[in-house]
Formats: structure tokens, sequence, C-alpha cells
């Protein structure tokens, strides 16, 4: 799959033209992987009712078992699905012709609702800074889908640089956790710019959607280039805070090593206490193509089946 452009996003098409195009380029390279057949594949056998379809009946598992048992497909297995967009201001970092984070975040959380409806599976938005600016329920119809992505494309055009918003992202995924629907598959888009000191507390709050009986996957959505590896110019230069505004001058050669190793220490850090709740953190570089994040997403969509 190709990488999309800003100017794409920003002259060409709507967002839900662009998901269908990303998804395109990406189901038919699925025909060369090993997710070829999965919106057919099967998911598990049940307990044949009299008076059923015999047509999917497993004969061989009745050879074997003497028992009589149908196969489940995964067609027939309805998926909620809830994407979460952190919307602050970090979010709206970009660099060159690179998409920000939020236009990266929105294009991959639209590609996956193209899958879904594929699979004729439910699906509603969050999107949140310090407070939650929009919960939709989940569904599956065409004009819920429309209405998603006509408010998807409002962040990708209406955002002002001098109107910051900060995260509050505990305090929103504890919300959210009450209040979508039980056994819901939870996909987060967020870059985690958030104090060090608050990672206990994101823990508990992943830990609520668990209890909740949701599933969650995480994406780690970044500038890899500047935001991990520190690739920033040989000179003094001003950093500023997006979301605080805060700024200082430093000599990026002096803290570049130290602080690749405090941020590569951390985010490791987080993958493997989440992973420990058995959940998917997966870090995503916005310079790359969607196909890796795509895939991710397939994969924990078999496993919530």
């Amino acid at each position: 799959m190709r990488k999309i452009s800003r100017s794409e996003i920003v002259q060409f098409g709507t967002l839900e033209l662009l998901a269908k195009q990303a998804v395109e380029g990406f189901v038919t390279g699925l025909h060369k992987s090993p997710f070829h057949g999965f919106s057919v594949e099967f998911a598990e056998h049940r307990i044949y009712n009299q008076g059923e379809s015999t047509k999917h009946i497993d004969w061989k598992l009745y050879g074997k078992t003497d028992r009589l048992y149908t196969k489940k497909y995964d067609e027939e297995t309805n998926l909620r699905c809830q994407l979460l967009f952190d919307t602050s201001s970090s979010m709206y970092f970009q660099q060159g012709e690179n998409l920000s984070k939020i236009e990266y975040a929105i294009l991959a959380g639209a590609s996956i609702m193209e899958l879904l409806k594929k699979q004729r599976d439910a699906v509603g938005i969050t999107c949140f800074d310090t407070d939650l600016n929009l919960q939709t329920p989940s569904k599956s119809s065409q004009s819920h889908l429309h209405f998603l992505y006509q408010e998807l494309e409002k962040y990708l055009h209406e955002y002002k640089p001098n109107h910051t918003h900060s995260t509050n992202l505990i305090t929103s995924l504890h919300a959210i956790a009450e209040s979508i629907h039980k056994r819901s598959l939870v996909i987060l888009f967020s870059d985690l710019l958030d104090s060090p000191e608050k990672e206990p507390e994101f823990i508990e709050a992943i830990q609520h959607l668990k209890y909740n009986k949701h599933e969650v996957i995480v994406f780690h959505i970044t500038d890899k280039e500047h935001e991990i590896d520190f690739q920033l110019p040989n000179r003094p230069i001003r950093v500023i805070d997006m979301e605080t505004q805060e700024e200082i001058r430093l000599q990026p050669i002096e803290f570049k090593a130290n602080y690749q190793e405090k941020v590569n220490s951390y985010f490791e850090n987080l993958k493997l206490k989440l992973g420990q709740q058995n959940i998917d953190f997966v870090s995503i570089d916005t310079n790359e193509p969607l196909d890796f994040l795509l895939q991710q997403f397939l994969l924990k969509r078999r496993k919530s089946r």
C-alpha cells in the first residue's frame, strides 16, 4: 500500500473516498498474504438445533463424536467496535508532507470502519481531549457510517493552532468504559504524550475497560523521526509544547542520547505492562503506510470472535 500524503487529504476527495481507496489497496494485498479468505473464515462450532438447516452440519465431526454440530462462520458473529480518537493539540504535530498524527489516526480509523462495513459489524466513535467531545453508539447502518465520516472530517479541517487542547486520557477512558456497550472491541488512537508519573493511573483506566469485558488495542501514533529518534537540526532551537504553549531553548545534540533512552524505556515498559493485561500495544509511525496497522486490527478481530 502506498503512503497517502497531506495534500491528498486536503485537496482530493472526502475521507470516505480516501478510506475506500486505502482499503481496496490493502485487501488486494491480502490475497497474497496469510490473511487471504479472512472474511469467510470459519469461526467455531455450535450444537445443532432440531429444525435448523442441515447445510452447515460438520459431518466429519459427527463421525468422530456421534453428535451434530454446525459450523458458525465469521459473518454470523457481529462485532461492536468503538474507535477512540485523542484530539488534543499534540496530535496535530506535523512536519513536511507527512500526515499529522490526527490525520493518520483518522484515516486509519476510517479504513477500519470500511473493513467493519465489509464484515457487517457495528462501529461507533469517541473523540476526546480534556472532555468527551463526541461519543456515538455503535451501529452498522450506512446513514450512521456517513454521519461518522462527516464528524471525523471536522477534525481534519477545523483545527486552530492558537486554541490549545490538552489531554485528559485517564478520565476519558473511565467514562468510556462505563458508557459503551459491554463486550466491545475498543481501539485507542493516541500519542500517549502524558506525564510518566500518570502511568499507573493509565494502566488502571485500561483495566477498567477490561473489567467491563471490552477487548482493547492501543495504537500509539507517533512521528518517529522527531518524537522517538529526536532527529532535530544540529543547532540551537526553540521547542514549544503544543498543549501548554510552554517553550524551551535547547541544543538537541546535548539531550539526544538521554532523551532516546528515556522515551524508549517508557514506551517499552508501557507495552510490557499492557501485554500482561492481554492488551495489544502497537507503535505506529506516521511516515509508514497503513498496512501494518490494518493487519494488527485483523489479528485482534480474530481474537475477539
